[in-house]
């Protein structure tokens, strides 16, 4: 089976599999698509013979809502990170200036995986590398950015939807509008609304899932 899990904020990926997989049974449980442990929203879990099924869902489109913060960067490029830089505004950017440089970030575009990822270079973790202190060269990747809109501003937090390839970087995407608004910026809040065709609405928060999966286990075994 696979199930739709809210996962919620300061949870790893890692943590829910390993909580549904204490709560279940199941030895093999998966999951398609990391989040950010400062993240919450859809997460898509396979149990058992099931996780073959969640190649499907991998490839597919994501929609985010992100608060991002305006005039100030992060060594992650979100909240959870060390400020590097604030950033002294004395005209802070106008919705015209936002709307003016979000053109460049639609479509088909390029980022640099961040050094906070779990990205995979020569055989190591990105995140493993910049814990020691270390930062290498990283190759663009190419992403594709089909829908980003303005949902709220106010100086200095900007809040927009994305509705994105898979692979995208959301946090890099926020990083990059601030570098090119000339203020820095870093993701403040990510939650992650859909995946392909399931909703936020569809999912189930741990505890649910846990409470229906006693009440039907008996049917599994």
């Amino acid at each position: 089976m696979t199930v739709p899990l809210h996962k919620a904020i300061d949870w790893t990926s890692f943590d829910v599999v390993n909580k549904c997989r204490y709560a279940t049974g199941f030895k093999k449980v998966g999951h398609a698509g990391t989040l950010d442990p400062f993240a919450e929203g859809v997460l898509i879990l396979g149990f058992g013979k099931h996780t073959k099924l969640l190649d499907t869902h991998k490839d597919k489109n994501k929609v985010y809502r992100v608060d991002i913060e305006l005039g100030k960067e992060t060594d992650t490029q979100d909240r959870e990170g060390q400020i590097l830089k604030s950033s002294e505004v004395d005209s802070p950017p106008t919705l015209d200036d936002i709307q003016a440089v979000l053109p460049q970030f639609r479509g088909d575009i390029t980022q640099i995986p961040p050094m906070h990822s779990a990205k995979k270079v020569k055989g190591k973790r990105l995140y493993t590398l910049a814990r020691a202190g270390k930062i290498i060269e990283r190759d663009p990747i190419h992403v594709r950015i089909n829908a980003l809109d303005i949902l709220e501003y106010e100086w200095p937090r900007l809040t927009c939807r994305v509705n994105c390839s898979t692979g995208t970087y959301i946090r890099t995407l926020a990083a990059d509008i601030g570098s090119a608004l000339g203020c820095g910026a870093y993701a403040h809040a990510l939650v992650r609304e859909q995946i392909g065709d399931v909703t936020l609405d569809e999912c189930y928060t741990i505890e649910e899932f846990i409470e229906a999966w006693k009440s039907i286990a008996h049917l599994t075994k």
